[in-house]
């Protein structure tokens, strides 16, 4: 049975194109007529393994998340970062400051190295330490090379300044050496060798202490444009030579200013009544005993001693001289 529905429609609803009473009734029945079939129901969302799985995703998200979070924070707390820099390295407004001990594994590429006021600065490698100066163009012009066995340096010219960097102490270039200190000391016992010439304005010994010149197997000489002063305040002065030991002037005078000057070993020749000259050691032991001689000179340069007379008896005919 179905209910009945009584509508009133008035007059203003009988317009054209409005439902009529019958219309109604029928849409009505229809809409009420019993369903046989039973309404089907689909759900909505994940269920069954794909709902564990995304479960499980889950979870090892969040773990690896917090895993993660606490490796950053160890690391962070090993390493020592703080807002300054990490360890021993700290950034500041002139640049990066290390503290400690430091290990650079690959090039380090700065413009200035320097240590703290109270302490100095060690550069240490197991190897050797090198140094090395570029142009912009990239070439090496200068090297310095620290070894086990050597101090090696490689550049154009190579120079060692007082403390207050204005003196020169010490250059080298591929013409000369420049050794600019106030003294030169050589404290080794075989004293200094030089291969060639010594060029030096004045060459004095140390207080209480002799000056030595010595040429052992050859001779010495020392020139000069303007002379050779060589003067012992307050010691001796002492040549020696195994061959020959020349003094020579050629335009000038060789000039001995001394108390006494003692020239050893000279031939002494003996006068005879012809006024000839010859060779012997000591004067004849008939004649009276001779102290006193004259200095003669050959032409050859040769001295050798003449017994004194009343005027000179140096002769340029002297076997001493023709036989020298």
């Amino acid at each position: 049975q179905m209910d009945e529905k009584w509508i009133i429609i008035s007059e203003e609803d009988r317009r054209p194109g409005a439902m009529t009473r019958e219309q109604y009734i029928l849409a009505t029945q229809q809409n009420n007529l019993p369903r046989t079939e039973h309404p089907q129901f689909y759900p909505v969302g994940i269920y069954g393994w794909r709902k564990r799985c995304l479960y499980f995703f889950v979870l090892l998200l969040l773990v690896t998340m917090i895993v993660n979070l606490a490796m950053t924070i160890w690391i962070l707390k090993v390493m020592n970062f703080t807002v300054d820099g990490m360890g021993n390295l700290r950034v500041t407004k002139k640049g990066i400051r290390l503290e400690g001990i430091s290990e650079f594994l690959l090039p380090l590429y700065v413009k200035e190295i320097h240590s703290r006021k109270d302490s100095p600065l060690v550069l240490q490698s197991d190897r050797n330490v090198t140094v090395n100066a570029r142009n912009h163009m990239g070439q090496l012009t200068g090297q310095l090379t620290v070894g086990a066995d050597a101090v090696e340096a490689q550049c154009k010219r190579f120079e060692v300044r007082a403390s207050d960097g204005g003196k020169v102490l010490f250059s080298a270039d591929e013409d000369e050496i420049v050794i600019g200190a106030d003294r030169l000391k050589v404290t080794g016992t075989e004293g200094a060798v030089f291969g060639h010439s010594v060029e030096t304005p004045h060459i004095r010994a140390e207080p209480s202490q002799d000056l030595k010149l010595e040429s052992p197997t050859r001779s010495l000489v020392m020139e000069a444009p303007r002379g050779v002063q060589v003067n012992a305040a307050a010691g001796d002065l002492k040549a020696t030579c195994r061959k020959e030991l020349h003094l020579q002037s050629t335009e000038g005078e060789i000039f001995l200013n001394a108390d006494t000057i003692r020239l050893g070993n000279l031939p002494v020749g003996s006068f005879s009544s012809s006024s000839s000259f010859s060779s012997s050691s000591s004067p004849s032991s008939s004649a009276p005993r001779q102290t006193i001689y004259e200095l003669c000179a050959c032409p050859n340069g040769k001295l050798y001693l003449s017994p004194a007379g009343a005027g000179s008896t140096c002769q340029s005919s002297s076997n001493i001289c023709l036989w020298s």
